[in-house]
């Protein structure tokens, strides 16, 4: 009798520690900003960019921030993953480090898991580069993105070295959004150096109708539309599979 007891007991163990796991687990990705849902039997994953992008320097404790090295792992497990089926990336963000920035907009450009961009609050400086990088982007209509030049803080040496970075690091972010979006080059560059519009700077701030007419954006929605799309992608993805299957199966 005592061993049944005893069974018994190391079960509800069991099942206590399992569920402290599980939420742990839970408790995680909410604090790390990112979470994996399930719709009609299909997973996506959303991974929140919040605040100032963090590159190589650690920015005070007060500042919102979002972490490339936090984020890069997560999306090479999230397309490793066999469970997730699809990738809703939520931008409200400040801008930050160019190159951190683009390195998770490089990743993010390459992924085969069907991915969509929600541009919410903000998708400043850097975060245009991020926003264009899925598959599909969206903006809600009060949204906004700043558009601006390559700007750097910190000694500046006045050699032509200098202006020549800038110049090819300024290249790279044109290149990306113009071959990631529905904008040209030359158009993206106009609305870059806009004067007139911006206290003691020059640029363009573009609002949620505004982006998607321009050719930035793909989209005006919200985060209903984003699943959808995200949705039908997966379920045109599993049809295509289904079709080849049967078509190597006929032959």
């Amino acid at each position: 009798m005592s061993d049944k007891n005893e069974e018994k007991q190391n079960n509800e163990n069991e099942n206590d520690m399992q569920q402290q796991e599980c939420d742990v687990q839970s408790t995680t990705d909410f604090e790390t900003g990112s979470i994996t849902v399930s719709k009609d039997g299909h997973f996506i994953h959303c991974l929140t960019i919040i605040g100032q992008i963090e590159g190589h320097y650690i920015l005070p404790s007060q500042n919102k921030t979002t972490k490339y090295e936090h984020v890069i792992p997560q999306l090479v497990a999230i397309e490793e993953s066999r469970e997730i089926e699809g990738l809703l990336i939520i931008l409200n963000t400040v801008g930050g480090d160019v190159e951190a920035g683009l390195a998770i907009a490089e990743l993010l450009s390459t992924m085969k898991t069907p991915t969509a961009s929600l541009v919410l609050g903000g998708g400043h400086s850097i975060g245009v580069p991020l926003a264009v990088s899925c598959k599909r982007s969206f903006i809600v209509p009060s949204a906004t993105m700043t558009v601006h030049p390559v700007r750097m803080n910190g000694l500046v040496l006045g050699v032509p070295q200098t202006l020549s970075y800038f110049e090819k690091m300024q290249d790279r972010i044109v290149n990306f959004v113009a071959n990631n979006s529905n904008i040209s080059g030359d158009d993206f560059r106009r609305i870059m150096m806009k004067t007139g519009e911006l206290v003691m700077d020059v640029g363009t701030v573009l609002d949620g109708e505004e982006a998607v007419k321009s050719g930035l954006i793909d989209e005006l929605g919200g985060l209903s539309n984003a699943l959808d799309f995200l949705n039908k992608m997966i379920e045109g993805n599993e049809k295509s599979e289904a079709e080849r299957e049967n078509a190597l199966d006929n032959n």
